[in-house]
């Protein structure tokens, strides 16, 4: 038995986390502000879990939640590209600052590996697809600047100090317990939320932009992989499933799944959203053996009904 620490493990990827590694039979130890993490999302395991409250901003905190561990899964952050936009400093903050807090403390604790949940945003707008790990980045906001941050730190670590870290480049997560109220809310949790109300889902552009999107189950699994993977010092790899699909085409099939015919309100693109997005998980697969399982259509399923089981209980 390992005993591991979660960043943001009250989070939608965290307590997914949380959950496979418990059913390992690992010991977790999780440390979240709960400003976007909920402590519903622990609801079922809170007794198997030991929930430290307080912010990675603060070095005391992360040195009390690191020590004695022997594996950090950094998840924390402040997600979203239209809320770095929005509030830059507060991205950076958390994002940069907070992630050097973490591998500091776990230097200090002696902690053997650091595995950092980076983002494919560090790709930006350019239009060469699939993204592949040596292509130049180009983040075009302030998230995407204070992610590829974080994953420069990781990378700094490994070569000043010998920590075995390695960087995870989630392209779009989707799947249960995903929030679907935030303002800042991902497409899928979005539109389902919605379209199980019989209203309208919105799309910011023509709908023709595509998303790698992977479900959460993969996502889990790359961090298992990662942690079990031996000479790490500092890669960054893409998490994805290698294929696109549009949001006119999430649109479609939600209608299908719920029997519906439900059209897409439009508004103007946002800054900094890219146009298309598109993972080579070639790397993924030679460092750290990940394959996804759960491919997109049977991700799409599970996450609707989630959804729909929600909002018939909220009723």
């Amino acid at each position: 038995m390992s005993r591991c620490l979660i960043t943001g493990g009250a989070g939608f990827i965290g307590c997914n986390l949380t959950r496979r590694l418990l059913q390992d039979g690992h010991s977790v130890r999780v440390l979240d502000d709960l400003s976007t993490g909920r402590p519903e999302n622990l609801a079922d395991v809170e007794s198997d879990v030991e929930l430290i409250v307080g912010d990675i901003c603060d070095g005391a905190t992360c040195q009390r939640a690191a020590a004695g561990t022997d594996v950090v899964f950094h998840i924390a952050a402040r997600a979203s590209v239209p809320r770095s936009i929005e509030h830059p400093f507060e991205a950076n903050e958390v994002n940069v600052t907070g992630t050097l807090n973490i591998l500091l403390a776990a230097r200090d604790a002696g902690v053997p590996k650091v595995v950092y949940s980076a983002s494919s945003s560090a790709y930006g707008d350019t239009p060469t697809l699939p993204k592949r790990e040596d292509m130049k980045p180009t983040p075009k906001s302030p998230y995407a600047v204070s992610k590829l941050a974080g994953e420069q730190y990781c990378s700094a670590f490994a070569c000043v100090y010998g920590m075995q870290t390695i960087s995870l480049r989630y392209f779009n997560v989707f799947g249960p317990r995903q929030d679907p109220h935030s303002a800042y809310a991902a497409v899928i949790p979005a539109f389902v939320t919605r379209m199980v109300r019989n209203e309208s889902p919105v799309i910011f552009g023509d709908g023709e932009q595509s998303r790698d999107f992977c479900y959460i189950d993969n996502v889990v699994s790359a961090n298992i992989n990662a942690w079990q993977a031996d000479g790490l010092s500092g890669e960054a790899v893409n998490i994805g499933c290698g294929e696109r699909t549009t949001l006119n085409e999430i649109v479609t099939a939600i209608n299908e799944a719920l029997g519906t015919s439900i059209a897409a309100t439009h508004e103007p693109p946002r800054a900094g959203d890219v146009r298309d997005s598109l993972a080579d998980i070639e790397a993924a697969r030679r460092i750290i053996g990940y394959e996804p399982t759960i491919r997109f259509p049977e991700g799409l399923a599970r996450s609707i009904e989630w959804y729909r089981r929600q909002a018939e209980v909220s009723v």
